[in-house]
């Protein structure tokens, strides 16, 4: 009889993939366990296995199409004497982004913009736990108006649509409740566009894998977090130095000496130091999670967009495992090979923007639901000016290297950064305490 094989759940937050690559044939005898299919989610690309043994009987997808959790790929013949579906589970990822939002004190019932439609098909912005809670109450978040900040729909919400079939409007809660929603972000339906034609022959491009995934993360956060950026210098003359002496035995060992190297080196030595920025924020439950690993996450350019792989416990290695780690990990992400779960379980994010030829500040994005981000710039010689021995000011050729912190005000504030900054620029500009220290 005929198994038909569906897109399996990939990981919470992962709703749609493209294909690459099919590794089967109409006809192909296939084992269970055996690839059948490469897809790639807008997180990695990930080779995909036959639950089962048989025959391939008919495939319903080639590469580049785009492909939805639930969607029929491929049927198989065997044996069985009935129709049976394969709908096979991955084990969840850890979702990047998308929580639940925070309730409203002393009230059960949320607010909701009555005029705000339930969601298209396509991925729905809820936590992993919201997502679970749907599928235990056999409820498509599709159908769910969502009530929590950005358009998430929460918890809450999914209990009332499975009680009621929808949630309560505005014009239904109660006089003090819908007083306040007004102060709530709310999701705003994106205006229409012109028509573009009108004036000149334009290119319609769709937007998927990394650079979905960067606009919906990039507005949660946006939405989400306020930001407060502080900005340094960082004087990596002498920094410099000792990478150069040392890059050729690095690189035998199968690593890159880099700048990004000593920074992350430096950056978890200041979280151990500074363990308020080495946190996340749970609104909903009004809680600050502290964490006691310090895994640090690389923003790695793909050329499609960027992708952010995870060194792990980096306070526990030296600058060499860091070299090498690194290196094989940003050419597995640039290769489209990283795993799912080397994208995650960041705690604090650096993002150098220096080799693409970005020579000053810049403010970039916290990656949710960490608590702050650093951007680095291209190290650049600047004349500064040092006191000598005599007292009198010597103008010198110095290596600057231009930093920024963006912070999560909500849980940070400004003498926060400036103290981070403060011992983050110590350690880089006396590399030979920092080897001491850390």
């Amino acid at each position: 009889m005929v198994r038909s094989f569906k897109l399996p759940d990939l990981g919470e937050g992962i709703h749609e993939g493209e294909v690459i690559a099919v590794l089967v044939a109409v006809g192909d005898m296939v084992n269970e366990g055996d690839p059948i299919l490469e897809v790639e989610t807008d997180k990695a690309s990930v080779e995909i296995p036959s639950p089962y043994s048989g025959t391939v009987n008919e495939i319903l997808v080639k590469p580049g199409d785009v492909v939805k959790v639930g969607d029929v790929l491929i049927t198989f013949s065997d044996s069985a004497d009935k129709d049976v579906v394969a709908d096979t589970q991955i084990q969840p990822a850890e979702q990047a982004s998308g929580r639940e939002a925070i309730p409203v004190e002393g009230k059960n019932e949320k607010v909701t913009n009555p005029e705000l439609p339930p969601q298209p098909g396509g991925p729905v912005p809820a936590s992993p736990a919201t997502r679970r809670l749907a599928r235990e109450l056999d409820v498509d978040l599709h159908d769910v108006f969502p009530t929590g900040p950005g358009g998430l729909v929460t918890a809450e919400d999914v209990r009332a649509f499975a009680k009621q079939g929808r949630v309560t409007t505005i014009d239904e809660a109660e006089p003090e409740v819908a007083a306040i929603s007004g102060a709530l972000p709310v999701a705003i339906p994106s205006p229409a566009l012109p028509d573009f034609t009108k004036w000149g022959p334009v290119d319609v491009l769709p937007l998927r894998s990394i650079r979905k995934a960067t606009a919906r993360q990039m507005a949660l956060a946006w939405s989400q977090i306020p930001h407060v950026s502080s900005q340094d210098e960082v004087d990596v003359t002498r920094l410099e130095n000792l990478r150069r002496r040392h890059k050729e035995a690095v690189k035998k060992l199968g690593g890159r000496l880099t700048l990004t190297v000593f920074a992350v080196k430096a950056a978890a030595a200041a979280l151990k130091k500074f363990p308020q920025f080495n946190v996340s924020l749970d609104v909903e439950n009004g809680q600050i999670i502290r964490k006691q690993y310090i895994h640090i996450g690389v923003a790695t350019d793909t050329g499609e967009g960027l992708v952010v792989p995870v060194l792990r416990n980096v306070d526990q290695k030296n600058m060499v495992d860091i070299a090498v780690e690194l290196s094989q990990l940003v050419e597995k992400t640039r290769a489209r090979k990283v795993g799912l779960e080397e994208l995650q379980g960041g705690t604090f994010t650096i993002t150098n923007i220096g080799a693409a030829g970005g020579r000053g500040h810049f403010a970039p994005i916290i990656n949710f639901p960490e608590a702050a981000i650093l951007g680095m710039g291209a190290a650049r010689l600047k004349p500064v000016f040092n006191e000598s021995e005599n007292g009198a000011p010597k103008l010198a050729a110095r290596l600057i290297l231009p930093v920024v912190l963006t912070i999560d005000h909500r849980v940070l504030d400004g003498i926060d950064a400036a103290r981070f900054l403060e011992y983050f620029r110590n350690a880089l500009e006396d590399p030979g305490n920092m080897l001491l220290s850390i």
